[in-house]
Protein backbone atom coordinates (compact mmCIF):
# COMPACT_ATOMS: atom_id res chain seq x y z
CA UNK A 1 0.00 0.00 0.00
CA UNK A 2 1.37 3.56 -1.02
CA UNK A 3 2.57 5.38 2.36
CA UNK A 4 2.25 9.17 2.35
CA UNK A 5 4.05 11.04 4.82
CA UNK A 6 4.02 15.44 5.37
CA UNK A 7 6.88 17.07 7.12
CA UNK A 8 7.72 20.68 7.29
CA UNK A 9 4.20 22.25 9.29
CA UNK A 10 5.02 24.84 11.92
CA UNK A 11 4.19 28.34 13.19
CA UNK A 12 4.60 31.47 10.96
CA UNK A 13 4.16 35.52 10.89
CA UNK A 14 2.02 36.58 8.19
CA UNK A 15 3.87 37.21 5.34
CA UNK A 16 6.88 34.34 5.81
CA UNK A 17 7.32 30.87 4.04
CA UNK A 18 7.26 27.44 4.53
CA UNK A 19 8.56 24.76 2.66
CA UNK A 20 6.54 21.52 3.07
CA UNK A 21 7.44 17.63 2.01
CA UNK A 22 5.63 14.52 1.37
CA UNK A 23 7.34 11.47 1.25
CA UNK A 24 5.97 8.10 -0.82
CA UNK A 25 6.97 5.00 0.03
CA UNK A 26 5.17 1.59 -0.12
CA UNK A 27 4.04 1.28 -3.96
CA UNK A 28 4.93 2.31 -7.79
CA UNK A 29 5.05 6.08 -8.22
CA UNK A 30 5.96 6.87 -11.70
CA UNK A 31 2.61 6.91 -12.81
CA UNK A 32 1.22 8.85 -9.89
CA UNK A 33 -0.12 12.32 -9.70
CA UNK A 34 0.36 13.82 -6.30
CA UNK A 35 -1.68 16.69 -4.86
CA UNK A 36 -2.14 19.23 -1.82
CA UNK A 37 -5.26 19.92 0.43
CA UNK A 38 -6.23 21.93 3.37
CA UNK A 39 -8.36 21.86 6.15
CA UNK A 40 -8.87 24.79 8.19
CA UNK A 41 -10.92 24.69 11.68
CA UNK A 42 -14.61 24.07 11.23
CA UNK A 43 -14.15 24.05 7.28
CA UNK A 44 -14.18 21.33 4.40
CA UNK A 45 -11.23 20.20 2.67
CA UNK A 46 -10.25 21.86 -0.21
CA UNK A 47 -7.74 21.60 -3.21
CA UNK A 48 -4.43 23.54 -3.04
CA UNK A 49 -2.34 22.32 -5.64
CA UNK A 50 -1.29 18.95 -7.70
CA UNK A 51 1.30 17.90 -10.24
CA UNK A 52 1.63 15.00 -12.45
CA UNK A 53 4.89 12.80 -11.93
CA UNK A 54 5.50 13.28 -15.57
CA UNK A 55 5.64 17.06 -14.85
CA UNK A 56 3.14 17.85 -17.76
CA UNK A 57 -0.04 19.34 -16.02
CA UNK A 58 0.34 21.69 -12.88
CA UNK A 59 -2.74 22.98 -11.31
CA UNK A 60 -3.49 25.80 -8.33
CA UNK A 61 -5.74 26.95 -6.75
CA UNK A 62 -7.40 30.65 -7.49
CA UNK A 63 -6.48 31.48 -3.40
CA UNK A 64 -2.65 30.12 -3.84
CA UNK A 65 -1.68 30.86 -7.31
CA UNK A 66 1.67 33.04 -7.25
CA UNK A 67 2.07 32.09 -3.74
CA UNK A 68 2.39 28.44 -3.57
CA UNK A 69 4.75 26.09 -5.38
CA UNK A 70 4.48 22.44 -5.96
CA UNK A 71 7.82 20.39 -7.02
CA UNK A 72 8.85 17.03 -6.92
CA UNK A 73 12.05 14.94 -7.14
CA UNK A 74 11.18 11.47 -8.11
CA UNK A 75 14.99 10.08 -7.23
CA UNK A 76 13.55 10.61 -3.74
CA UNK A 77 9.89 10.13 -4.51
CA UNK A 78 8.79 13.52 -2.94
CA UNK A 79 6.76 16.29 -3.69
CA UNK A 80 7.02 19.84 -1.71
CA UNK A 81 4.74 22.52 -1.54
CA UNK A 82 6.61 25.97 -1.30
CA UNK A 83 4.36 28.49 0.50
CA UNK A 84 5.78 32.17 0.46
CA UNK A 85 3.68 35.33 1.67
CA UNK A 86 1.58 33.25 4.17
CA UNK A 87 -1.71 34.90 5.08
CA UNK A 88 -3.69 33.94 8.28
CA UNK A 89 -6.40 32.03 6.17
CA UNK A 90 -3.89 29.60 4.72
CA UNK A 91 -3.76 28.66 8.69
CA UNK A 92 -4.86 24.78 8.07
CA UNK A 93 -3.84 21.47 8.31
CA UNK A 94 -1.93 20.60 4.83
CA UNK A 95 -2.30 16.70 3.78
CA UNK A 96 -0.08 15.52 0.67
CA UNK A 97 -2.46 12.74 -1.90
CA UNK A 98 -2.22 10.68 -4.79
CA UNK A 99 -3.63 9.10 -7.32
CA UNK A 100 -3.69 8.39 -11.17
CA UNK A 101 -3.85 11.42 -12.81
CA UNK A 102 -3.52 15.09 -11.71
CA UNK A 103 -7.15 15.68 -12.66
CA UNK A 104 -8.34 13.05 -10.08
CA UNK A 105 -5.74 13.62 -7.76
CA UNK A 106 -7.40 17.25 -7.13
CA UNK A 107 -10.87 15.99 -6.85
CA UNK A 108 -10.63 12.24 -5.40
CA UNK A 109 -6.98 10.98 -4.47
CA UNK A 110 -6.88 7.23 -3.73
CA UNK A 111 -4.14 7.82 -0.98
CA UNK A 112 -3.72 10.47 1.73
CA UNK A 113 -1.20 11.12 3.87
CA UNK A 114 -1.63 12.11 8.02
CA UNK A 115 -1.42 16.00 7.64
CA UNK A 116 0.63 18.46 9.16
CA UNK A 117 -0.42 21.69 10.75
CA UNK A 118 0.86 25.18 9.56
CA UNK A 119 -0.26 27.80 11.58
CA UNK A 120 0.30 31.74 10.16
CA UNK A 121 -0.11 34.23 13.11
CA UNK A 122 -1.07 38.50 12.23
Amino acid sequence: QVQLVESGGGLVQAGGSLRLSCAASGGTFSNLAMGWFRQAPGKEREFVAAISWKGRTIQYADSVKGRFTISRDNAKNTVDLQTTSLKPEDTAVYYCAAAASSVVVATTPTYWGQGTQVTVSS
